[in-house]
């Protein structure tokens, strides 16, 4: 008889439970009923519920101290002499995500521009970065920026590129 694929299933079955009861986050405590001569019912108080008020307030005051919406920089392109919203532009944001043992680690986020002008990069990291804009029919445009707010705002003006004759 061969006790290993026996062991091996356990195992797996085993890790299977734990990854599931992990994924599913913190269990709330339920009461117990103490055992019948066990002593006073004080010792279930611990473990007993909280009342339904005071769980209600609990969940009231952690509401307002959660962010309102994702981080993202807003960026504005627009261009011309009267400031038209430059839509369908390429908006790349590029930086440099340093490490001290290993290579610094050199990232890009690509997003298009809506028809209003407006491009939403989320989860931009703070610190120094490129923003490069590339339109048809505009001059490329490429600077550096130093994000100190998550929820910035940059506002780039596009120019015509010059004629060739």
């Amino acid at each position: 008889m061969n006790i290993r694929p026996r062991i091996s299933g356990l195992v797996v079955l085993c890790a299977t439970v734990m990854v599931g009861a992990m994924l599913a986050g913190p269990r709330p405590l339920t009461a117990q009923t103490p055992a019948a001569g066990s002593g006073s019912p004080d010792s279930a108080a611990p473990n007993a519920p909280a009342p339904s008020g005071a769980a209600n307030t609990t969940s009231t005051t952690s509401a307002p101290s959660r962010p309102a919406a994702n981080p993202r920089i807003t960026i504005e392109v627009t261009g011309g002499d009267k400031n038209v919203a430059v839509e369908n532009a390429s908006v790349y944001v590029k930086y440099v995500e340093e490490h001290i043992l290993k290579k610094d680690k050199k990232l890009e986020l690509n997003v298009k521009t809506s028809r209003e002008g407006v491009a939403h990069v989320p989860n931009a990291p703070l610190g120094r970065a490129l923003i490069q804009v590339v339109a048809d029919g505009w001059k490329s445009y490429g600077h550096w920026y130093e994000i100190t707010d998550p929820n910035q705002e940059f506002k780039i003006h596009l120019e015509r590129p010059p004629k060739w004759y």
